[in-house]
């Protein structure tokens, strides 16, 4: 590995590690006052921010074992694709993550239900500060490969998890506040259901990209 692309590997490996310790903080404390105040609504998204913990800590893992092996007999075509493999795995939970709230947006708009707007609406800005504050971490001197094929696709997978979390929050912000004043509620689905699309894109376009280098497509 070139010391440019050694560089901006640790400073992405630093990074990810902030992040998470954010996210994993944030998640204890979602479910530890979810479960003190009764409010299923802080303790979904406590466990919910729990996934995206897991992901980032995949990432993380990966960053690890690319430092541990670099210039290693084992791998003699070098580690790049340790990265690029668990880059596949996170969109595949990225996946999975935009189908969920797809399912669970059109299940709300053929049943919806009484939402309480205050706790919701916490909830949804306490999630979005949180990520707010992992996206200005991760957008730190970021520097983006021209060459695909050396672009750090570990990096970007963690970068879109946080990228969907915000832009959940930011849909449920507006969706709530719509339905609380106006009372537009079936709105709420509307809009998870738009999120999730745009999600399931991300996942989709990231997934096909790290296909084509583990298998050497050109």
């Amino acid at each position: 590995m070139h010391s440019h692309e050694h560089e901006i590997t640790n400073g992405n490996e630093k990074k990810t590690l902030v992040v998470i310790i954010f996210t994993v903080l944030a998640m204890f404390a979602e479910i530890a006052y979810g479960y003190f105040t009764n409010s299923m609504a802080l303790l979904a998204d406590g466990y919910h921010m729990g996934t995206h913990a897991l992901a980032l800590g995949l990432t993380y893992a990966a960053y690890v074992l690319i430092r541990k092996f670099a210039g290693s007999e084992k791998f003699p075509n070098g580690t790049d694709k340790i990265g690029t493999l668990t880059a596949y795995t996170s969109s595949i939970f990225l996946g999975f993550t935009g189908i969920w709230i797809i399912i669970e947006a059109v299940q709300r708009f053929m049943n919806p239900l009484q939402i309480k707007f205050d706790e919701a609406i916490l909830v949804a800005v306490i999630g979005l500060v949180v990520n707010a504050v992992c996206i200005f971490i991760m957008e730190g001197k970021h520097e983006h490969h021209h060459d695909h094929e050396h672009e750090d696709y570990n990096f970007k997978a963690a970068y879109y998890h946080i990228l969907a979390d915000a832009l959940t929050s930011i849909l449920a912000i507006a969706a709530l506040l719509i339905g609380k004043y106006f009372n537009l509620i079936c709105l709420d689905s509307v809009i998870g259901i738009l999120g999730g699309i745009l999600i399931l894109k991300w996942a989709i376009g990231l997934l096909a990209n790290t296909i084509k280098i583990l298998i050497d497509m050109k």
